[in-house]
């Protein structure tokens, strides 16, 4: 699925998928002059910040050498505990968190006050586990043991974001530039922006992120990001420069063959971009990237090669029900699609108790546009884009809807809004927003 949208930089930011309030929200453009930690893209929220905290000791091997030799050093457990967080991003591999959280309370063990290492690392496994709830709780402590923690403020900010506090969110991102003006600063100021469809203020805060990063995987995070942002504004040649500019320096980062493979769909480089999936998968088996394959190879024809892909992703959403976390976006929306579209309502419903996001509320409209309540999937479709946020398959999602619904003046406004930037916005469903704009203005 060509996932656009806000879910990818804020779940990463958890799986890309970068997917509410019901109000739009405004907030200058001067606010955020200093900078913030960013987020990254609908799974990997954390990422950046599990970076940033995780004090410069070494790797993960150097690491866990260290707490072998200093067992009472809490300051390592804890750095300890985020490179494993940081691990299980790029690996997939939910085992890695175990050892991160025993690690992190390893740390709380060893010194059980002010211990905002420790705090930050669980708030960041919390978030990486989508309990929100929780992580909003550890980095509240975090916050208080150490108020002069850009990192501390950057968790603090992912967690209100995700449970749809929006303003909250925004003062943390600021506290965060008043503190540390660094790249992952700059990155989250520019992810407020992009959450209300402001996508030039977006880019140039990204740029200004880019200019300041001192990583490869800080200049791989901005331009994967600014590669999506390009995406959002119909400009697809500027997508893939973005993405190969970024794979020139970091070959083998699954995120920029991902956005690459989507800046090549767009293009109508089909075989390409199911060479650039196939590479992401290979690095990484995340579900987006698993799914935009199998729904490019189902566009272009190939079955058996979609249904691979398919069958892995079906793999993956039993080992989630069995340890009883929340569905994330991909699986919701590839149950609604895919599966049965009554059960991904109650995937979606489970999800929206614990993380009412902007691009779960979508996932829940479109679940219940698929079981036939779409009275309901409109209140949700219209949460999801409360904030401004440009996004054509939101877009796409309400205009069915609306159709459904017999209002086909506000479904011929949103097609046309999702077509006229991104006209290749999804594999499937482009072709069938064409196909419905048209039946729409042939009717009498």
């Amino acid at each position: 699925m060509h996932n656009n949208t806000p879910t990818s930089r804020s779940t990463w930011l958890g799986g890309r998928r970068i997917r509410g309030a019901v109000v739009t929200l405004s907030l200058g453009a001067a606010l955020f002059t200093i900078g913030a930690i960013g987020l990254a893209p609908d799974g990997n929220t954390t990422d950046q910040a599990a970076q940033r905290s995780a004090p410069a000791r070494g790797s993960l091997s150097a690491l866990q050498a260290r707490v072998k030799l200093m067992p009472k050093d809490a300051g390592a457990w804890a750095a300890l505990g985020m490179a494993y967080v940081q691990q299980a991003r790029t690996t997939a591999d939910p085992a890695t968190y175990d050892r991160a959280e025993r690690a992190l309370r390893r740390s709380l063990a060893v010194q059980p006050d002010d211990n905002t290492g420790a705090q930050i690392g669980l708030g960041a496994l919390a978030a990486a586990r989508h309990d929100f709830p929780s992580a909003l709780d550890r980095a509240r402590r975090a916050t208080a043991t150490d108020p002069y923690s850009s990192v501390a403020y950057g968790v603090l900010a992912d967690a209100y974001t995700q449970l749809g506090q929006y303003p909250a969110s925004y003062r943390a991102v600021q506290r965060m530039n008043d503190l540390r003006p660094d790249a992952p600063a700059l990155a989250r100021a520019s992810y407020t922006f992009e959450l209300r469809g402001r996508t030039d203020q977006a880019v140039t805060l990204m740029r200004r992120s880019l200019d300041a990063a001192s990583t490869t995987g800080e200049r791989s995070f901005a331009h994967t990001v600014l590669s999506t942002l390009a995406l959002q504004t119909g400009d697809t040649h500027q997508a893939l420069r973005e993405a190969e500019t970024g794979l020139r320096n970091a070959p083998g980062d699954s995120a920029l063959l991902e956005a690459r493979a989507r800046a090549r769909a767009a293009l109508g480089q089909t075989r390409q971009a199911v060479d650039d999936y196939r590479a992401a998968i290979a690095v990484t088996p995340l579900p987006h990237y698993l799914l935009g394959l199998g729904e490019l190879q189902q566009s272009l024809g190939h079955k058996e090669q979609a249904e691979a892909q398919y069958a892995v992703l079906r793999g993956q959403e039993a080992i989630r029900r069995a340890g009883r976390t929340p569905a994330d976006t991909d699986a919701i929306l590839f149950e609604a699609d895919h599966g049965s579209p009554s059960r991904a309502v109650a995937m979606a419903q489970e999800a929206l108790r614990t993380r009412p996001f902007i691009a779960v509320h979508d996932a829940c409209a479109w679940a219940l546009h698929g079981a036939g309540r779409d009275a309901e999937a409109l209140r949700q479709a219209d949460q999801a884009l409360a904030l401004g946020t440009r996004s054509a398959l939101f877009r796409y999602h309400r205009a069915v809807i609306q159709h459904a619904l017999g209002d086909d003046a506000a479904a011929r406004s949103d097609l046309e809004a999702a077509l006229r930037t991104e006209p290749r916005f999804h594999p499937l469903h482009a072709a069938t927003a064409r196909a419905l704009l048209q039946r729409i203005d042939e009717t009498p």
